[in-house]
């Protein structure tokens, strides 16, 4: 574990210095067979024992290696001025037959033109390359028709290893763009498919509604003296609630139209997600429509990070949901905990008959909250309870991981988690 931490944090820094993203094995082998065709020429000479000047000569042509796998990258003028001379003084002043250290002007022009472009490599391959051709020509050396060959496929392999690698770090950005472009199809895919069901549907329900508060104002002035089955009284309460039914299908229009336009651009911020202090604002909707809903909550809203509001908003919103379908005429409380340990909601209702459904069992809905009480570190029950139905969350006053969280984070983690749990 300790050797591929140091790996990755070198990988790291040859990243930051400008080096291209090549496997970890390469650079070191490299490195490696220029270290080892130092240590060979040093030994070839038998300057280890005792130490001699041909050793600390070896050392600074080896230098540049050295600080590439340190992770640091020399300039290619630097890299060409410390390898080149060293090395023939070693091979000029200390000659020996199959001379290791000529290995060293070939490594150069492969780590060259493998790291640079291909104008620094040919100018420092060139340098190499003529300065052992000057050596020879003096005659203080034999061998350049062998070696400067030599540098030149070093060159090349250098080369075809950098055109390699960029050419598969296009074909990476390419896939990435391809993944990122299918990504924003399929979510204008989705946005059609949201808005031709949910809104057409929604605007159409939105015409009868209109059409009935319409024809009950007409009906109501046209007939102000006759006694009919509804009184005036009744007429009006009904046309009221058919104009907050419009109100809040408008409203849900507009919500649908902007989560349509963000879902299809996959651009902008969404409007932040509700969370404990909204609850007020959520029980008033229900009262509004006439469900008998009696709230309290002890403690703080700030007690509560972003990701556990919104679950417990939509906890209470599923819950007061249930409550107003099963049995809209019948009391409901309320009461959100935030003092005591664990922490609790409860959502409780009369019915005046208890369905006979199993405990922690039902549809989707309390499947739903049970998912989200799980997100909670919680834990989650539904169930008869004396004369009327139970819901009770408890979870961890431990529950304060990152207030600063968005709290899309839990809505995906929660859908992760529910698809998962349906494809079971």
């Amino acid at each position: 574990m300790g050797v591929t931490r140091v790996l990755e944090k070198v990988r790291t820094r040859w990243l930051r210095a400008g080096f291209l993203d090549f496997p970890v094995w390469i650079p070191l082998f490299m490195g490696a067979c220029a270290l080892a065709a130092g240590f060979a020429a040093v030994q070839q000479r038998g300057a280890f024992f005792p130490l001699g000047i041909e050793a600390a000569i070896a050392l600074v042509a080896v230098t540049p290696w050295l600080f590439d796998l340190a992770g640091y990258k020399l300039p290619w003028p630097v890299f060409v001025l410390l390898t080149v001379p060293t090395a023939l003084t070693l091979i000029v002043v200390y000659p020996v037959e199959f001379d290791f250290a000529l290995f060293l002007p070939v490594l150069l022009a492969g780590h060259v033109a493998a790291t640079e472009s291909t104008l620094r490599s040919v100018a420092a391959s060139a340098l190499a390359a003529a300065a052992l051709v000057a050596v020879d020509i003096a005659g203080r050396f034999e061998g350049s028709e062998f070696w400067v060959p030599a540098v030149l496929v070093g060159w090349d392999v250098g080369f075809v290893m950098q055109y390699q690698q960029r050419r598969i770090e296009e074909e990476q950005a390419t896939q990435a763009t391809r993944e990122e472009k299918a990504a924003v199809e399929e979510r204008q895919r989705i946005a059609r498919e949201v808005h031709d069901v949910i809104a057409h549907s929604l605007s159409v329900t939105m015409l009868h509604l209109t059409a009935a508060r319409r024809t009950l104002e007409h009906e109501e002035h046209e007939h102000d003296d006759a006694v009919d089955a509804y009184s005036h009284e009744d007429i009006a309460e009904a046309v009221d609630a058919l104009r907050e039914a419009e109100r809040l299908g408008r409203h849900s229009m507009t919500d649908i139209r902007r989560t349509v336009g963000l879902l299809a651009s996959g651009t902008g911020r969404a409007a932040p997600e509700p969370g404990v202090g909204d609850i007020d604002r959520l029980v008033e909707g229900f009262r509004d429509a006439g469900l008998d809903v009696r709230y309290q909550m002890h403690g703080e809203a700030q007690e509560v990070s972003a990701s556990a509001g919104l679950g417990l908003y939509r906890i209470m919103q599923e819950s007061l949901a249930n409550a107003a379908k099963h049995a809209p005429h019948a009391g409901v409380r309320a009461t959100l905990d935030l003092v005591r340990t664990p922490r609790r909601l409860s959502v409780w209702n009369d019915l005046a008959e208890v369905p006979d459904v199993r405990p922690d069992e039902g549809g989707a809905g309390l499947k739903g909250m049970r998912e989200r009480s799980e997100l909670l570190g919680g834990t989650f029950r539904a169930g008869p309870n004396g004369a009327g139905w139970l819901v009770e969350v408890e979870f961890p006053a431990s529950e304060r991981v990152d207030d600063a969280a968005d709290p899309k984070d839990c809505a995906r983690s929660f859908l992760r988690r529910r698809t998962r749990s349906e494809s079971r």
